[in-house]
């Protein structure tokens, strides 16, 4: 304890806690219960309130006299109350040393302001004990020079205020006062905020809690099961073991590569591209129809989700037959023919559409475990064909198989076409590569779209193009093109000079047979069951085939209903409604289900499925084109919405990708595509005719008024001139609907080429509700919308008629799209109407000139205002808000 002394002594070195001490005039701060706390250690702070020097630092003497009692003893902060180092300490900083200083702040402000303590003003303060200065800080805005959680730092230091609040001394919750609480709900009823108070949810949270609720059992996906799996299934279709050699031995294996790269470039372009749209947001179900629509708009995406729902059904017929075929082919090979090729494939089609129907309505659990067991089959065909292509037999080399040989490959290296081109033998593969949406398809049923579908997809297109490549550079190098199957077509070695065919090498001359009536009936251009013969087992590639066009036929099953669904929920089309409605748990639209089973049956009865099959492709092709041209929409719209967070992809890349999306189209089939843009522009007619009331901020809404602006922007720089001009009119109708003769004068001469402004002026003793002019204006603004008038509703509040009149005049409009004629009606009342009304009258035209403004007004003997006509139902008054309306008829 320090010796007392009349004398203020000098600050102790371990004040910097109080960096004011000794310097800062006597009296308490603002506020006296505003401390600085130690979370940590709330006992610690209890017993310094109770020491004496906590009592002392209470007590403020009169800054006109001195002190004469000792300032109590400021404690060790390396002792005592202090020993966990790195806590905040209790301070009252109204002068903890109870005592005041006889220096004035002006003597030594350096000392306090180094610590970071800023002066705001000095305030003399009078009470009734007499005046006391006191030096006035802010509190808020001070930073303490504090030792906390080890560390020398400038932090502020939490106020208790803030948190003493939080809880009433019997436990219930107290709340702070909303933004809408401080800013206009305080003069109305009393508004208790219940999301504050944890009694109720905000709405975000309640849309969580509902979809958390709807969700619960629900079967979801991750990336593998959900879309890996099934995009793979879906490429990996019979294309690849009935078709693929068949190509390599048309076009060769360099072409034959080109091909497949050139397939898998277009899909790849698609892939990034719906990766990114996938990632700028969350994704619900629908897969490509949400996709285009929700960044095009309605319009596309209505008419694309229609016809890929339709393109999907109709796929399942196209899978069901290719199986249905390969059936009758091993059933006529043991001559097990029920009637006929042509009957029997409809049979067959029919038990395995319906088949499948029960797996897809049991549920999408099965459905998964299906599609696993049908991948596994897949992939044991393929390493089933590699491997046997490796084991060369001595009995398959009639059929043109020899095993891996240099001769082979370069023979078949070039191409070799027989009644087809590059690019038609391009068009008979590329429906093989269509199968990359078939992931995002079910994007309602996946853990997070977000991951999944970009991971999921681009894997899936690396993979299944990696086998194709592989497969077309496998057959190439050890099946010959041609062979009779013949064991007797051998050469000797004499002859074997005047040989050329890669054959010879291995004994063999298979050149009879391309002059021979019947033909070669092996090889790559002959025989389209070439992997079966070069494979380990050739039983498996039969099953692959099986599990290739029955996976394919269960993923189109199961896409088809889940975009109809999404599109029908968003009632686009209104008559389609009742295809929205899901069941069970996991949603299920059984009613699609059943849609998709009878298009699918309808097109299994007919069984000839070649002039349909390429309109489906470009179905999946016109949508590809659209996904790829929604990104570069959007990113040149340079919408604030588009920030998806997949990064690789571009913007121009895109549009190349939707370009060749259009070519490739034409390419397969050029009336195809012709009809496919046909009806793709009349559905987009129609739900642009019928106007659709949805709002999801897509990419065209961006780039209109990134258009609007740029246009805008030009416009101000260009000067006038008279052959420009146009009647651009403030109208000063009130309420639009209240007065149409002026609508209907100003509309008849600007109509397209001019703006027009309906302004309305509220005045009136009490002071409207900005809310209510907000309301009116959207409200008005879509009733001009309704009546087909080319305007814009603009209300402002003023203290009367000529000052709102003067702000319409100097406010309206923007930029060159500012009014320059003033549209009145006629004053009928001005020989017996208050004086006041006639001067703001002839006022505001004179001010309308005043702001080089034109001025218009129309007479009707019988007025303009109609709204006693209309009833009080059709227009939105505030009677007490306004002049009376005959002041302006």
């Amino acid at each position: 304890m320090s010796a007392p002394s009349s004398a203020p002594s000098a600050a102790p070195e371990h004040d910097f806690l109080a960096p004011d001490a000794g310097q800062r005039p006597a009296g308490p701060t603002p506020s006296q219960s505003r401390f600085q706390v130690d979370l940590v250690a709330e006992a610690a702070g209890a017993t310094e309130d109770k020491s004496p020097s906590s009592d002392a630092s209470t007590t403020v003497p009169s800054s006109d006299k001195a002190t004469s009692s000792a300032p109590p003893e400021v404690a060790d902060p390396g002792a005592g109350g202090e020993e966990a180092k790195g806590r905040f300490r209790v301070v009252n900083f109204a002068d903890p040393t109870g005592a005041g200083s006889e220096a004035s702040p002006e003597a030594s402000p350096a000392e306090g302001l180094q610590n970071g303590d800023t002066v705001m003003s000095e305030t003399s303060l009078h009470s009734s004990t007499g005046g006391q200065h006191h030096y006035h800080y802010d509190t808020h805005t001070n930073t303490y020079y504090l030792r906390t959680f080890g560390h020398n730092t400038i932090d502020a230091v939490p106020n208790i205020d803030f948190y003493r609040q939080t809880a009433a001394p019997l436990g219930e919750k107290l709340i702070r006062p909303t933004l809408s609480e401080l800013h206009d709900e305080l003069d109305k009823e009393p508004f208790e905020d219940g999301f504050a108070n944890g009694d109720e949810l905000t709405p975000a949270e309640e849309a969580a809690a509902k979809e958390a609720a709807e969700s619960k059992g629900v079967v979801k996906f991750g990336w593998i099961k959900g879309v890996l799996v099934r995009c793979m299934l879906n490429i990996w279709g019979v294309m690849l073991f009935i078709r693929m050699s068949w190509i390599v031995g048309q076009a060769g294996i360099v072409l034959s590569c080109l091909i497949v790269l050139m397939a898998t470039v277009v899909t790849t372009i698609t892939g990034l591209s719906t990766s990114a749209i996938a990632t700028n947001g969350f994704v619900r179900g629908g897969g490509a129809y949400y996709l285009i629509s929700r960044s095009l708009g309605p319009e596309f995406g209505g008419s694309i989700g229609l016809i890929f729902a339709f393109a999907n059904a109709v796929a399942v017929a196209m899978y069901v037959v290719g199986f249905a075929e390969t059936v009758v082919e091993l059933l006529t090979s043991v001559d097990a023919v029920m009637t006929d090729e042509i009957n029997d494939v409809r049979i067959i089609g029919t038990i395995t559409v319906i088949l499948l129907l029960g797996i897809s309505v049991a549920g999408m659990e099965w459905e998964a475990k299906a599609q696993i067991f049908l991948l596994i089959v897949l992939i044991a065909a393929i390493i089933n064909y590699f491997i046997g292509s490796f084991i060369p037999v001595k009995s398959k080399e009639p059929m043109g198989f020899f095993g891996y040989d240099g001769a082979i490959m370069w023979e078949n290296m070039g191409p070799d076409f027989r009644g087809e081109t590059f690019f038609s033998v391009f068009s008979i593969f590329f429906p093989a590569a269509t199968g990359i949406l078939a992931g995002a398809n079910i994007s309602g049923d996946l853990t997070d779209p977000q991951l999944a579908i970009p991971r999921g997809t681009l894997l899936a297109i690396l993979i299944t193009g990696i086998v194709y490549l592989g497969v077309a550079v496998s057959t190439g190098s050890c099946i010959v093109r041609d062979a009779t199957g013949n064991m007797n077509d051998t050469i000797s070695s004499e002859f074997m000079a005047n040989c050329t065919t890669a054959s010879c090498k291995f004994g063999y001359d298979f050149s009879s047979c391309r002059e021979a009536e019947d033909g070669c009936k092996f090889g790559l251009l002959n025989d389209f069951q070439v992997m079966s013969v070069v494979s380990g087992f050739g039983p498996i590639i039969t099953a692959g085939i099986f599990s290739a066009t029955l996976s394919s036929a269960l993923a189109s099953l199961v896409s088809a209903p889940k975009v109809f669904q999404a599109l029908c929920k968003d009632n686009i089309y209104p008559g389609l409604g009742m295809f929205a409605k899901g069941y069970g748990k996991n949603n299920e639209p059984l009613r699609g289900y059943i849609l998709t089973f009878v298009i699918g049956l309808a097109f299994i009865l007919i069984a000839e499925l070649n002039i349909i099959a390429p309109i489906i492709s470009n179905f999946f092709l016109a949508s590809y084109a659209l996904i790829n041209f929604s990104v570069f929409h959007a990113s040149l719209a340079n919408s604030p919405g588009w920030r998806p967070s997949f990064k690789y992809y571009n913007m121009w890349v895109s549009l190349a990708g939707a370009v060749l999306c259009c070519v490739v189209m034409f390419v397969i089939n050029w009336w195809a595509a012709l009809l496919t843009n046909v009806i793709v522009l009349g559905l987009y007619i129609y739900v642009s005719y019928k106007k659709p009331d949805v709002n999801w901020g897509s990419s065209t809404q961006a780039l209109t008024y990134h258009q609007s602006l740029t246009h805008t922007l030009h416009l101000s720089g260009v000067e006038d001139h008279i052959k420009n001009f146009r009647p651009q009119c403030l109208v000063m109708t009130g309420y639009p609907n209240s007065r149409p003769a002026l609508l209907d004068l100003v509309s008849s001469f600007t109509k397209n080429v001019g703006l027009m402004i309906c302004g309305h002026v509220r005045t009136g003793y009490r002071r409207p509700n900005f809310k209510d002019l907000a309301t009116d204006q959207a409200r008005y603004q879509r009733w001009l919308l309704k009546n087909e008038t080319k305007a814009f509703y603009t209300p402002v509040f003023a203290e009367d008629m000529r000052q709102g009149c003067q702000y319409l005049l100097q406010a309206a409009g923007l930029g060159r799209l500012k009014p320059n004629t003033l549209v009145l009606g006629y004053k009928n009342d001005w020989r017996d109407g208050d004086m006041m009304n006639v001067e703001t009258y002839i006022s505001m035209i004179h001010d309308s000139f005043d702001f080089q403004f034109g001025a218009v007004i129309l007479r009707l003997s019988e007025g303009l205002d109609v709204s006693h006509i209309q009833g009080p139902g059709i227009r939105h008054v505030h009677r007490h808000n306004m002049l009376p309306d005959k002041s302006y008829s």
